[in-house]
């Protein structure tokens, strides 16, 4: 396949992106960002104050907010938009996108209302292709930064995961193939509620024993959800599922972890969310995970306490004393891979 890749969305995973493209030989890398002024800026200083501070746009790195002319001639489209943004901002620019032009999704969420995964509104907006998810712990400050890192391609088209893999794969970032796309979205947008619990368990000072107790039983929730929608158990033991979890619930780069630490310390959910920059995706996922666990009759404490404190009300205190005091039961975890 070509090698003109458009990016889409000039967050601090779409900057990286972007980084790490444009450093591959041949590769011809255009940036789109949602406003003229955002463009300017990004041209003017060749550096993303706002995402990525302190690492250089190259010169060979194409800016522009001008979405037909970044969508002209591209062979690949790599997508950054946050999933709660995703329609209103796709919308426009869809019918601008050439049939069959493979899609890559970094997004990690759930939308609202219609409970569809990343790539079901892309094919929705785009019509059928390709489309590939890249998840797994991938930081945007670490990849702009050439630290190591592993992440899985998954999509159903197999040529194409193996294609886009190839496009993303350095010596620095390590590229697995999977087949199992609904698995590997799901965990990477269930990991981002554990991040606000896992936050909200730092900001109240718990310590290593109440975290890593978290972390060990929201794996076993998130392997149930995706088993509900025909995931394999398997892949939340994997980069995507225990890989991304673990980055995003201890990192200081995580802002999911982030607005629960606020909570934790007594912010408002309001007033956690403007302590930083961009989306918190886990937010908005986590209304979409606990009507889906509603519907379904799923067990899923951990996913119901996050959405007790987010929007009912409820205390961190009281949130975890419901979860420690709950029956008494036997670990028993089959997991077949």
């Amino acid at each position: 396949m070509g090698r003109r890749v458009t990016v889409l969305g000039g967050g601090a995973m779409g900057t990286a992106c972007a980084l790490l493209l444009a450093g591959q030989p041949e590769v011809e890398v255009t940036l789109w960002v949602r406003t003229d002024a955002d463009a300017q800026v990004l041209n003017a200083d060749r550096v993303n104050t706002r995402y990525l501070p302190g690492v250089p746009l190259p010169e060979a790195l194409a800016v522009t907010a001008e979405g037909l002319a970044a969508l002209e001639g591209a062979d690949w489209l790599v997508v950054a938009i946050p999933t709660a943004f995703l329609r209103q901002t796709l919308a426009p620019l869809a019918g601008h996108v050439a049939p069959g032009t493979p899609v890559i999704s970094v997004i990690k969420g759930i939308e609202v209302g219609t409970h569809l995964r990343p790539s079901e509104i892309l094919r929705e907006l785009l019509g059928p292709r390709p489309v590939v998810a890249v998840c797994g712990p991938c930081h945007a400050e670490e990849m702009a930064k050439q630290f190591p890192t592993s992440v899985v391609a998954a999509g159903d088209d197999r040529s194409a995961c193996e294609a886009a893999a190839q496009l993303f794969r350095t010596s620095r970032y390590r590229v697995y193939t999977s087949r199992d796309l609904v698995g590997v979205e799901l965990a990477g947008a269930l990991k981002n509620v554990v991040a606000i619990a896992a936050g909200v368990s730092d900001g109240l000072g718990f310590g290593d024993n109440a975290k890593a107790a978290l972390l060990s039983r929201a794996c076993v929730e998130m392997a149930r959800f995706g088993a509900e929608f025909g995931a394999n158990p398997g892949t939340f033991l994997g980069l995507a599922g225990i890989g991304d979890l673990m980055t995003t619930c201890f990192s200081p780069f995580g802002r999911n972890r982030k607005v629960g630490i606020g909570i934790g310390r007594g912010l408002s959910l309001a007033e956690a969310l403007g302590t930083i920059p961009g989306v918190a995706e886990g937010v908005t996922t986590c209304r979409s995970v606990q009507e889906l666990v509603v519907e379904r009759r799923l067990e899923m404490p951990i996913v119901e306490a996050v959405h007790q404190i987010l929007f009912q009300g409820v205390s961190p205190i009281e949130a975890t004393t419901r979860l420690m005091t709950r029956a008494p039961r036997e670990e028993s975890l089959t997991i077949t891979i």
